[in-house]
């Protein structure tokens, strides 16, 4: 009798002590980990930071580093939720158009999805052509002569003119460049015809004329582009391209951190005074469980490593 009492208290105290170590955290600052100051992903960090800090009672700090150094911090962590990595969709597709040190599935856990933004397919003015039926009829037309500028193997630019040159059957060549902002000046001055820009970064040159927009690349009608049609709804059923950008915690952190972090970001996100901020950046914020988010990874690199597979749009070094 004496021992099944003595069993029944400690695992009371087991129990106890496990509650009281969730409830407890945070109990020290939060370190986000981010893209370059400046950037979208280094100001959408500092958002949902300033967001954190008043809702959980502890300081959350925005790392901005480059990208390269980021993942490779946040892999090394410990699994205890204080550390954070923010990071656009390229980060796991990225891995599949080319070899890099780390697997963003057996290395990383997803947290949540925090923003998830289309691109807009834009040509520069000169090309004539209107809507998307026109692009891919002129493309036809000539085979290998039209271009196209995109940022780092598996960035969003580059994934997403690739799908769009398989889904329409049309050969347009692939100008490179270290990030979007190069291949963006370079279409703006003509040099290269074409590219999928995000609302952020395309929106001023639309309204001036610089460049023509085609279709928005989500799967429905944006509100981030009241107006604008779907690139799926101008002959290519079924297309869908959008930047999801995610947060992630070293592998192996414990399910009730995960679990917490998730439900305190998602509350920042669904505030409406961070929806408007996020929307006037020309970001959508998103929000979603860390299964949705891993079911999101999983569907995404198997359609988008078949792309790659079938296209031989892999590098390797």
């Amino acid at each position: 009798m004496r021992l099944i009492i003595v069993v029944g208290i400690a695992a009371s105290l087991t129990l106890c002590g496990t509650a009281l170590g969730q409830q407890e955290f945070p109990i020290k600052p939060i370190r986000i980990l981010a893209g370059a100051a400046g950037g979208s992903s280094d100001l959408s960090t500092r958002l949902i930071a300033q967001g954190l800090t008043s809702s959980i009672g502890q300081q959350v700090i925005v790392d901005s580093r480059p990208t390269v150094l980021i993942r490779d911090i946040v892999m090394k962590s410990p699994p205890d939720g204080y550390t954070l990595l923010l990071a656009a969709n390229s980060f796991y597709l990225g891995p599949l158009v080319q070899p890099m040190s780390y697997d963003p599935v057996k290395d990383f856990a997803p947290v949540t999805i925090a923003i998830r933004t289309p691109s807009i397919f834009v040509v520069h003015p000169s090309l004539p052509v209107k809507n998307v039926k026109e692009i891919i009829a002129l493309a036809k037309a000539k085979p290998g002569r039209l271009n196209y500028a995109s940022g780092a193997p598996g960035s969003s630019y580059h994934i997403g003119m690739e799908l769009f040159k398989s889904m329409a059957g049309v050969d347009i060549v692939r100008v490179p460049y270290k990030g979007g902002g190069p291949a963006l000046i370079d279409v703006l001055a003509g040099q290269v015809e074409m590219m999928f820009v995000t609302p952020a970064s395309g929106s001023s040159h639309i309204k001036s004329g610089k460049l023509r927009p085609l279709g928005i690349t989500s799967e429905q009608p944006s509100p981030l582009f009241p107006g604008m049609p779907t690139v799926a709804s101008q002959g290519l059923l079924g297309f869908e391209q959008s930047s999801k950008v995610g947060i992630y915690a070293p592998a192996k952190t414990p399910a009730a951190i995960i679990n917490r972090l998730n439900q305190e970001i998602v509350q920042v996100l669904n505030r409406a005074d961070i929806k408007e901020k996020f929307r006037e950046m020309g970001l959508d914020p998103a929000g979603s469980t860390p299964q949705e988010f891993a079911t999101v990874m999983k569907s995404e690199m198997a359609r988008i490593g078949k792309l790659i597979k079938d296209t031989g749009m892999r590098i390797e070094e």
